[in-house]
């Protein structure tokens, strides 16, 4: 009894609570406000562009919030973040390499460097394998790490040849191997923007047995030793005597020597003095004394650039950004796209991020020729770079721009118009126009001209 009871109470509830309640159609009398039938709108379809007037509030939700703080999203306002380790984990990308192109002073150099100090803050490093300007070399020193100087009366000296740390993995004739190829390409590299041509076959091999007999001197040999032994070489091969590959190998020699002395005399042409320690949270090889053509500078960037590069191949390295300033110099020589071409492929597994920098697309126009495989090569840079970031340009260059980056045609808009300190993110296929945030103190430490004294929106103008 006392079961049904407690039904009934339960029943006389519920009854009370629907009465309150109003029916679906709503309240029935003239000022309900309410209609008695259901609103059905009919389906209507227009382009994007009518949508966006339609509902001028709508924007792109983001990356989400892992990894560094860049700024603000211009078009919803929200903050924005970029990692892109993270983006590769999540799929949104499909190879961690940016490419950075703008004008000159409109805050491109303050993201690169915005974007590796606080990248340190995650346990990345940061490595700049040349500096032509030597604009990195406080944030390095800032930041606890070096910056290496060359030139300019400095008693420091690499060696492009030096081995670079060993893989534990392998055996001592898979080492001998891996580093005897890292080498050969060095001088192939060098070789060729020494001449300024390919190698022909017979140089090849004058070259292939004057890095056999450095070797066989030392286990670690120096540039000079491979000069000497083009220029006298000591060891015949078969279909080639001394003789013949002594006057093979003479250009090459010569064009060689000049790294080795001359006005670049000090640099290349002995051991190392200095030891490239990878802990240090970033490194940087300033080559700001070393002036000449872009043809040197490269040569000397290359150098450099392969004596850091074989300290970075070890995979257990952890993730690192490698960050190539004043790129506009190396893409100039063929024989050093094809090396950049190289670690742009390895990235993944060694869990390198490249950023390359330069101002306009433009300069590809001094790749070789417009069907050149030189020319094909720096597209294919551009293509290996995910995550596109795309300062303002000129109006002229906007067409251009577009072409090279896929870019829409409102994407294409955005460039001219864009202010100091901003630019369209183009990560993957989604794009977003970004406003660089920056604080007090990393303006001093990155502004590095005494001309931009005024200060636009946190922001040094010119």
């Amino acid at each position: 009894m006392q079961h049904d009871v407690t039904v009934g109470r339960h029943e006389e509830q519920e009854q009370e609570h629907q009465a309150t309640l109003l029916p679906a159609p709503g309240e029935i009398g003239p000022e309900a406000l309410r209609s008695l039938r259901h609103l059905r709108v009919p389906t209507h379809r227009a382009t994007s562009d009518t949508v966006a007037g339609a509902y001028p509030f709508l924007a792109e939700a983001g990356l989400g919030g892992e990894g560094v703080y860049v700024g603000q999203d211009a078009w919803s306002g929200g903050g924005f973040c970029f990692d892109p380790w993270a983006l590769y984990r999540q799929g949104v990308i499909t190879n961690p390499n940016c490419l950075l192109a703008g004008v000159v002073g409109k805050g491109k150099s303050c993201l690169a460097k915005s974007l590796a100090t606080r990248s340190i803050a995650f346990g990345r490093r940061v490595y700049v394998p040349g500096d032509p300007k030597g604009e990195w070399s406080a944030v390095a020193r800032a930041v606890g790490g070096a910056a290496i100087q060359l030139g300019g009366g400095s008693a420091n000296r690499l060696n492009p040849m030096d081995p670079g740390p060993r893989v534990g993995t392998v055996d001592d004739l898979q080492w001998a191997t891996l580093v005897r190829i890292r080498r050969r390409t060095l001088l192939g590299s060098l070789s060729e923007s020494a001449l300024g041509r390919p190698l022909s076959s017979v140089e090849h091999t004058a070259l292939d047995v004057a890095l056999d007999e450095a070797i066989a001197e030392s286990p670690t040999p120096t540039l000079p030793s491979v000069v000497d032994a083009l220029l006298e070489p000591k060891s015949s091969r078969p279909g080639a005597t001394c003789a013949e590959l002594a006057r093979d190998g003479r250009d090459l020699g010569h064009a060689m020597r000049r790294l080795v002395s001359g006005d670049l005399a000090g640099l290349f042409d002995g051991p190392s003095t200095i030891v490239f320690d990878p802990s240090l949270p970033m490194v940087s090889l300033d080559l700001s004394q070393i002036q000449g053509a872009d043809q040197l500078i490269a040569m000397v960037m290359t150098c450099a650039s392969a004596w850091m590069e074989a300290a970075l191949a070890a995979p257990d390295g952890g993730q690192r950004w490698v960050v190539y300033d004043e790129a506009w110099r190396l893409m100039r020589q063929p024989a050093l796209l094809a090396r950049m071409q190289s670690q742009w492929k390895l990235c993944r597994g060694l869990g390198i991020a490249n950023l390359l920098i330069v101002h306009r697309l433009s300069d590809l126009d001094a790749v070789g020729n417009s069907n050149s495989e030189a020319r094909a090569l720096a597209r294919g840079l551009l293509a290996d770079c995910s995550t596109k970031i795309i300062y303002q340009q000129e109006i002229s260059e906007g067409p251009r721009t577009a072409l090279e980056l896929g870019l829409s045609s409102a994407e294409q808009a955005q460039l001219p118009d864009l202010q100091v300190g901003e630019g369209l993110w183009r990560v993957g296929n989604r794009a977003f126009v970004v406003r660089h945030v920056a604080t007090e103190n990393e303006l001093r430490l990155f502004d590095t001209s005494s001309r931009m004294t005024v200060q636009l929106n946190g922001f040094p103008e010119t």
